[in-house]
C-alpha cells in the first residue's frame, strides 16, 4: 500500500476545509443539534432550581397549568 506524505500545514488546511464544508452542507443538522443542547441546558438549570425550592402538590401544579390559580 502506498503512503502519501503531507506536511502538517496541508493537513490542517484540508481539515479546516472539510469542517467548513460540513457546516455549510449540514446547516439544518447543526441547528437541530444546538437547539437540543440549549433545551438540555435549560432542563438542567430547571432541575437545579427545583432542588432548592419549596415542594408543591400535584393539584397545585395542574391548577397553574390549567390557568385556575
Amino acid at each position: 500500500m502506498a503512503q502519501v506524505a503531507m506536511d502538517e500545514e496541508r493537513v490542517k488546511e484540508l481539515f479546516k476545509h472539510a469542517i467548513s464544508e460540513f457546516f455549510h452542507e449540514e446547516r439544518d443538522v447543526l441547528c437541530d443539534l444546538f437547539a437540543e443542547v440549549i433545551e438540555d441546558l435549560a432542563l438542567v438549570n430547571a432541575i437545579k432550581e427545583g432542588e432548592t425550592t419549596e415542594t408543591v402538590s400535584r393539584a397545585e401544579v395542574f391548577q397553574i397549568l390549567e390557568g385556575l390559580a
